[in-house]
């Protein structure tokens, strides 16, 4: 640091110099801007619309499907409901204070290389991207149970799976034409969705009936293994809880902005999911909701009577897991960009075109694409369940890595990086949300573990050939 003139000056505090190095990093550089991330198709996030990111992220295709998924577990369902809204909100005010720290792009990822180095870094962000196109690929699949209220699609296979990559292709478009575009999809299908959840989360309330419930504890084992088993299930409803942190470059005060819509955002898609789930389970009866392909269409056509209830659910549902997967598509690209400007990620991942990084948004509808196939050929009953576990295990790798970043910080003494007057409450939800993810990993089952540590070891192959070729360079 060089200064002049002869009076001496006092050294910034240490918040300040954190603050002043944070906002440097944060800045976008000339190369951003090269890549588009100016101009009139490229725009940054208010409040609202970052908002609108987490809750459309987070109450998205899961919810309108996941009531039949967890059926078959009896009501004991609500009680994971429950528990799995404490950790999700454990886990937004964990991401809050962390962007708080350190407003980068990137969320978890970029945490875990600030606390761990770059081999944490990466995992984080491989592991991230891996449970976005396979999110996609999943809610494509629950769009297409909806789509068939409307339109006979699932009686054929083929015609099902065209129908699933249809939904995936026309957000990935959005994507392409600039962020100004995602945003304002973002902001509709959000209002939207709004309609038949509120419908059936508080009209149902009024046509509930205890019959309808059935058992508490339908499967078999313990009830704390049926807990554990709903919530890996639960948690794909929860899947963007980051959204805001991970967009944090593109959110304006993203300092202040990304913490408020990350609680904002989970606080009110925890709510609407609790009522939402209780209300299909109390008006659709258990041995009908079980093998149901679109709970909240039978739910108000128990409500209401006849089908055109049930049809104008299914379309909001449509316009719903389209905003989801819009949202998804931006987010999928996001890390990535974040690792490859870090060398982290192959080169190509950090072009930007429109403020969107185009590479990143092509190779996730690609490899979305192709598991959709994959799965609908391989010929499973249970295509979505199976994708929803593999996403509950790579999910948990960043949210464990981002956790574990904060236990860091409060741990390491360092008090530049601690505000001491909220040191045990942010101790308290920490040890919270570290709990929450162990538990979640638990709860997948050996298959979707086994399957994501097969995902995972493929990642430590690719950085180890990208580590290998920067040692090269250097």
């Amino acid at each position: 640091m060089h200064v002049t003139g002869t009076a001496p000056q006092s050294a910034p505090a240490p918040q300040e110099t954190v603050a002043a190095h944070q906002e440097t990093v944060a800045a976008p550089t000339p190369a951003e801007d090269l890549h588009g991330t100016t101009g009139r198709h490229a725009r940054r996030f208010g409040l609202p619309v970052a908002t609108a990111l987490v809750m459309g992220n987070i109450i998205g295709g899961g919810i309108f499907l996941l009531p039949a998924s967890v059926a078959p577990y009896g009501t004991v369902s609500l009680v994971a409901f429950g528990v799995l809204t404490v950790g999700a909100i454990a886990l937004a005010l964990v991401f809050g204070r962390l962007a708080e720290r350190d407003p980068r792009t990137g969320g978890p990822y970029v945490y875990a290389r600030e606390a761990f180095g770059d081999f944490a870094g990466f995992l984080a962000a491989w592991a991230y991207w891996i449970t976005t196109w396979v999110s996609n690929a999943a809610l494509a699949v629950a769009a297409v149970g909806y789509l068939d209220v409307l339109i006979p699609v699932n009686d054929h296979r083929w015609t099902a799976c065209l129908a699933a990559l249809t939904l995936q292709w026309l957000p990935a478009l959005a994507n392409f034409a600039g962020t100004r575009y995602v945003g304002a999809v973002q902001i509709v299908s959000t209002v939207l969705k709004f309609v038949p959840l509120l419908l059936v989360a508080v009209g149902g309330l009024f046509f509930f009936d205890p019959d309808n419930l059935g058992p508490f504890h339908a499967g078999g084992g313990s009830v704390t293994g049926a807990v554990s088993a709903c919530a890996a299930l639960l948690l794909f409803s929860y899947l963007g809880v980051e959204s805001a942190a991970v967009s944090a470059g593109e959110v304006k005060n993203a300092r202040r902005n990304v913490g408020r819509a990350t609680i904002i955002g989970t606080t009110g898609a925890a709510l609407v999911y609790l009522l939402g789930t209780l209300s299909v389970f109390g008006t659709v009866a258990h041995d009908r909701l079980v093998k149901s392909t679109a709970p909240f269409s039978d739910a108000v056509n128990a409500m209401f009577g006849g089908t055109w209830g049930g049809w104008a659910v299914a379309l909001a549902a449509l316009v719903s897991m389209t905003g989801c997967l819009n949202g998804w598509t931006l987010l999928s690209a996001q890390t990535p960009y974040a690792a490859a400007r870090d060398g982290l990620f192959p080169a190509a991942f950090a072009r930007r075109r429109r403020g969107v990084p185009t590479v990143g948004v092509g190779f996730t509808v690609v490899l979305a694409s192709l598991l959709t196939v994959y799965n609908y050929t391989s010929g499973s009953a249970r295509v979505f369940e199976i994708l929803v576990l593999v996403t509950t295990f790579t999910a948990t790798v960043p949210y464990l890595l981002a956790t574990a970043a904060q236990i860091f910080h409060l741990l390491s003494g360092r008090r530049e990086l601690v505000d001491r007057a909220r040191l045990v409450r942010d101790a308290v939800v920490t040890a919270v949300a570290a709990a929450f993810s162990m538990w979640l990993v638990a709860g997948a089952g050996y298959a979707a573990v086994y399957q994501g540590v097969l995902f995972l070891f493929a990642g430590v192959i690719v950085y180890a050939v990208l580590a290998a070729r920067r040692q090269r360079a250097a």
